[in-house]
């Protein structure tokens, strides 16, 4: 039967009747409704995505010689207790190195290489100072989530608990931080990487100190221009650079960076020319007097890691759980596409009502055809 001849027959059922009339007429006009709806959460969603972009991607900042070394000081470098570096330890223009942590690549004091590194350093810190702003921070940094970009501080810049560093995916994503004054992370903070963050890719530019508070676990490479304090306990997944002042352990892990292929490539042809540029002007006996300390250290070094890993490995559990919970009253930072922003919400919520429609539209033909049925037979 055609559908002329349905809507007869409905016409004649419904004429003496406005009530059924109405609530048919409402029947049908409900899959309509739906499909309006899920068509307009569709263009909601293409317009959010489309409209506003993602941010152009931060260029990442070329440590150069400077990023083979876990601490590198420029008055002193003092240690207390037992700390590990993952990577080389360097000093210039200074001449004082007391504590003797353990180190996992090479010792420079007042040597070539170190005086290289600190031009090196210069270089950087001049670079991540003079990128264009995209966020502005402020106060303390605790509960926030961050993406990638260039955040600047006016003044001082504190942590008094979790920040989350979110690259929504993308293991090249940069986060670089201005700091005008001095930057302060409080006993047991936390700088949490995730989605793919890499600390390699984490960059503080601070314009005066850096202090890393107790038991804190730090992310990122500390550019400062004056000191850097790492206390008690402090774990940092990254290197503490001070230009001009010293930087202070205590009993501390620095683990190396799990850098992306293109940044190991670059920062290990640089780090190896100036090593051989180095090596070149050392003296022997320098070489020798090397050799010897690092051969007296490397039991030490290895109960040490041990310790280390073990402390590593609580902390990376807490932080997990941290973050779960953050203290509220914060802001977070989202991006439209992404995990966290509302495109994939709108394409899921438009991709529902897209199904219902259809089935109600499916419900509505079927109850149709039924009537006309039931019509015939009588």
């Amino acid at each position: 039967m055609n559908r002329a001849v349905i809507v007869f027959v409905e016409g004649a059922m419904m004429n003496g009747n406005p009530k059924l009339a109405r609530t048919t007429a409402a029947a049908r006009a409900v899959p309509y409704a739906i499909l309006v709806a899920a068509v307009s959460c569709l263009v909601a969603a293409l317009g959010l995505a489309l409209a506003l972009p993602a941010e152009a991607a931060t260029a990442t900042v070329n440590l150069h010689t400077a990023a083979s070394y876990s601490v590198l000081g420029g008055s002193t470098v003092t240690n207390t207790g037992t700390t590990t570096l993952a990577a080389d330890l360097g000093l210039w223009p200074g001449t004082s190195i007391t504590g003797a942590p353990g180190v996992g690549g090479a010792t420079h004091k007042t040597d070539a290489a170190a005086k290289q590194a600190q031009s090196d350093l210069t270089i950087a810190y001049d670079s991540a100072a003079g990128r264009a702003t995209t966020h502005s921070v402020s106060g303390d940094l605790v509960g926030k989530t961050l993406l990638p970009g260039v955040y600047t501080s006016s003044g001082t810049l504190n942590l008094t608990g979790t920040v989350t560093l979110n690259a929504q995916g993308d293991p090249g994503a940069v986060f670089i931080f201005q700091v005008a004054s001095a930057l302060t992370t409080f006993t047991a903070s936390h700088v949490l990487t995730v989605n793919g963050a890499d600390p390699c890719h984490v960059f503080w530019q601070i314009g005066s100190s850096a202090t890393l508070g107790t038991n804190s676990d730090f992310s990122g490479t500390v550019m400062a221009l004056q000191s850097i304090a790492v206390q008690t306990g402090a774990v940092v997944h990254g290197r503490a650079l001070a230009r001009n002042g010293a930087v202070t352990l205590d009993t501390n892990v620095f683990t190396s960076p799990n850098c992306s292929p293109a940044t190991i490539a670059a920062s290990s042809s640089a780090a190896a020319a100036a090593s051989s540029s180095a090596a070149a002007r050392s003296s022997s006996s320098a070489a020798a007097r090397s050799s010897s300390s690092a051969a007296a250290r490397s039991s030490s070094l290895a109960a040490s890691r041990s310790s280390a890993a073990s402390r590593s490995s609580v902390i990376a559990h807490q932080s997990t759980s941290l973050v779960t919970s953050p203290s509220s009253g914060t802001t977070t930072t989202v991006a439209n596409t992404g995990p966290e922003g509302p495109v994939m919400p709108l394409l899921a919520l438009s991709g529902g009502l897209i199904g219902l429609g259809l089935v109600l539209l499916m419900a509505n033909r079927r109850r149709e055809h039924s009537k006309v049925r039931a019509t015939r037979n009588h």
